[in-house]
């Protein structure tokens, strides 16, 4: 259900697909403050919207920072649509900036699983209408990165392409194989231990911004299954994994926001 705060994403809801939306978690200033854009996991099928959304908003709202969850456009839709969402959130974050006291020159993509994928999509991919569009940092939890030879979450892709992908489509949504010298600097954190989106996923994105000199962050910690959020209450609570929000803020800082 949507809360009486939601902001329309699209001035005219997509033809035959469900209606996409921002979640605003808005801080109290009089000064532009820099800004998350939030973007819940659930394998394209559906949002986590609480766990990886509403909880993580507040976590950066309460660090300072304007947040905001993108309720995003999964199956039955299809790639590019998710895409389009989170660049057009983006760029209306900056287009009422100056209405909502955001400095759009801080401006960040924060995602979890499949929602990791699309944060990072907005990053890396090429196509985005305008520079507004692109996130200027990344925070990636547990993110399903690549479509291509590695025990990774299918299900994400099949939900995000179709059942029947072909190699080149699956491809041209693996980010590895798209990072440049134009990728937002990027914070990574992952469990060794989980068995859906395996951690190989954060080791390749990592070995690609390393090897186009992006600067980022990597966390793996030992333990913890799939999905942990901020893993501060059962039953993903992990004290030592919760560390994750408060290194990211930290890493964020370090940026300028």
């Amino acid at each position: 259900m949507r809360p009486p705060t939601a902001l329309a994403l699209w001035p005219s809801p997509p033809a035959g697909e469900a209606e996409p939306w921002l979640e605003p978690f808005f801080v109290e200033t009089d000064a532009p403050r820099p800004a998350v854009l939030v973007l819940p996991g659930g394998g394209y099928r559906r949002l986590m919207t609480e766990k990886e959304g509403s909880r993580v908003a507040a976590r950066f709202a309460a660090a300072g920072w304007h947040a905001f969850v993108l309720h995003y456009r999964v199956a039955p839709s299809r790639f590019p649509a998710p895409l389009h969402d989170a660049w057009r959130a983006l760029a209306l974050v900056r287009e009422r900036a100056a209405a909502w006291r955001v400095d759009p020159g801080r401006v960040a993509a924060c995602g979890f699983s499949a929602g990791a994928h699309l944060a990072g999509a907005a990053g890396i991919l090429a196509g985005s209408p305008s520079d507004a569009a692109r996130p200027d940092a990344l925070i990636l939890g547990y993110p399903v990165v690549s479509a291509l030879d590695i025990a990774t979450e299918h299900g994400s892709f099949e939900a995000l392409l179709g059942p029947s992908a072909t190699a080149e489509a699956l491809a041209a949504v693996s980010l590895e194989r798209h990072v440049d010298a134009r990728t937002p600097p990027t914070f990574l954190w992952h469990t060794a231990e989980d068995a859906v989106v395996p951690v190989e996923n954060s080791l390749r994105l990592a070995a690609a911004l390393s090897r186009h000199a992006v600067p980022f962050e990597l966390h793996v910690y030992p333990r913890g299954v799939h999905g942990m959020g901020l893993a501060d209450r059962a039953p993903r609570l992990d004290p030592h994994v919760a560390t994750w929000s408060g290194l990211a803020i930290e890493w964020l800082r370090g940026l300028g926001f």
